[in-house]
């Protein structure tokens, strides 16, 4: 992934950095020492960079779905069914539909896993996942499409109280 190695063992530097980074795609900014921010800026230009150049390779396809039928109130709709010994249960209605989604041609989807190993996964406040990828190629890539490198900045912030490190702020352009 990098190439300082920041006082920490491998695995434990890994971590850092790919938290760094995922807080940094998510909220556009990251306040951290300088040489954190340095290596973070490194791996985000690159995760910018591949989703830049592929955010545009997909194709719509028409998709079946087969989903529960729901009533006014947004609740599932079940009717009474019979088993084979006589018993009587609740079945849930289903509706067959047809939906067009996004289908990843094989260089996205590609580039979609390398930037899931350098990220890590995400979920909002009510638990839901947030699909960071998707948000690279969707939001962030086409601000920067007409951008050729230096997706990011670092603003040095100073020493940090304590320790005296220099710290920095590392923003997305």
């Amino acid at each position: 992934m990098a190439n300082r190695k920041l006082g920490r063992v491998t695995s434990a530097r890994q971590s850092i950095l790919r938290t760094q980074v995922t807080d940094l795609l998510l909220h556009g900014k990251i306040a951290t020492t300088e040489a954190r921010a340095k290596e973070v800026k490194s791996i985000a230009d690159s995760i910018i960079a591949l989703a830049v150049k592929e955010k545009d390779n997909f194709e719509m396809v028409n998709v079946k779905v087969v989903k529960a039928k729901l009533d006014s109130k947004g609740n599932k709709l079940t009717e009474v069914a019979k088993s084979k010994n006589g018993k009587e249960y609740l079945k849930v209605v289903k509706e067959e539909t047809t939906e067009q989604r996004q289908k990843d041609m094989p260089s996205r989807l590609n580039a979609r896993r390398k930037i899931m190993t350098k990220i890590n996964k995400v979920k909002d406040s009510d638990g839901r996942n947030i699909d960071l990828p998707s948000k690279l190629f969707n939001e962030i890539a086409p601000k920067y499409s007409d951008r050729v490198g230096g997706y990011t900045r670092i603003v040095k912030a100073g020493k940090r109280r304590g320790d005296g490190a220099e710290t920095a702020i590392l923003m997305l352009v």
